[in-house]
């Protein structure tokens, strides 16, 4: 029975190359392919099926862990990677960790027993078991970061520009003639919030206004939120920017309770533009992010990687886009 050394020296080619057009003639130039199969054909090869079993061999499942599945904003993230994992020949694994770093590392040993093929992660923090990983294989690693991008990961990721987004809605209710305005921000500790305040910030120093524009610390819930638009409004903001959309609600629930209207005394900002934004009374002017794009191009750069085709440390800004609707309108003189 002929072997497979015994075919890469009739062709001319190495073993690798008689590997490589069996299993992935794609990546063989037409000629050397025609020649290898011909010598496949003439000695009659039959390649073992163990080792290519072996050679091939995946789970054909992606780890996607997110850090909130309670949060709406992710449900559009999740259905979009699985379309795209689909598509790829992929089954989407999904992981709660409820921002717990150790339920996060659980979930990354899943990819370092091979139970899965690769992982998307959508919070802020690379598990602290996969750093070994990354450190060996740099941008071949398997791990890609969704939505919170920071360059300090060392991964590839997908994300809008933050800054800007922040940027553009402070720059939306100054143009309205609001000049006291207050920011409901995420947890200190996040990338997201990081970037949009620097962009809120930018903005109204750029109009002489960063002296009064108030910061609170929120936690993307409606209660957080409610809370700290109460102290707000105690201080004369005539606007509130929120780092989401689910916050933004929480802050026309407590306009309402403090007996004044949105937008007619305060106008109102959120960030996301989730399903029902457009349908809230009022409706809600809101940063909107692609979120089923989110998931898609993170899915794509993945599979990438795991095709041997992702050898760059790639970055992924998708465009983000500011929806006026309802909740803002000009300040009352």
């Amino acid at each position: 029975m002929p072997t497979i050394v015994e075919v890469a020296a009739q062709a001319g080619v190495s073993t690798a190359t008689v590997s490589r057009v069996l299993s992935q003639p794609e990546r063989v130039s037409a000629q050397t392919r025609e020649r290898v199969l011909e010598v496949v054909h003439s000695l009659g090869y039959t390649p073992s099926v163990i080792p290519r079993m072996l050679r091939t061999l995946r789970a054909a499942k992606i780890l996607l862990t997110v850090p909130d599945i309670s949060n709406p904003f992710f449900a559009s993230v999740i259905r979009g990677a699985e379309e795209a994992a689909r598509d790829a020949g992929y089954a989407v694994v999904l992981g709660d960790t409820g921002h717990d770093p150790q339920l996060e590392d659980q979930y990354a040993e899943m990819l370092a027993r091979r139970e899965v093929d690769g992982l998307i992660f959508l919070g802020h923090r690379l598990p602290g078991t996969l750093e070994p990983l990354l450190s060996r294989q740099g941008a071949a690693a398997p791990i890609v970061n969704g939505c919170e991008y920071s360059p300090e990961l060392g991964v590839p990721s997908v994300h809008i520009d933050n800054a800007a987004a922040g940027e553009e809605a402070i720059e939306h209710l100054i143009g309205l003639g609001h000049c006291d305005i207050g920011v409901i921000t995420g947890p200190a500790i996040s990338p997201l919030t990081r970037d949009r305040l620097s962009g809120a910030t930018r903005a109204a120093e750029r109009h002489g206004l960063r002296d009064r524009l108030q910061v609170r610390g929120g936690d993307y819930s409606a209660p957080s939120a409610s809370a700290q638009a109460a102290d707000l409004l105690a201080q004369g903001v005539t606007a509130i920017f929120c780092f989401s959309d689910e916050m933004a609600i929480g802050a026309i629930s407590a306009i309402r309770q403090a007996g004044l209207s949105c937008p007619e005394d305060v106008s109102v900002v959120g960030f996301d533009d989730l399903p029902l934004a457009g349908f809230f009374q009022p409706a809600l002017t809101t940063i909107a992010q692609p979120k089923g794009r989110i998931g898609r191009h993170a899915v794509e750069l993945l599979v990438d990687i795991l095709r041997g085709s992702g050898s760059e440390l790639r970055q992924i800004t998708l465009p983000h886009e500011l929806v006026v609707r309802e909740s803002t309108s000009r300040v009352r003189r």
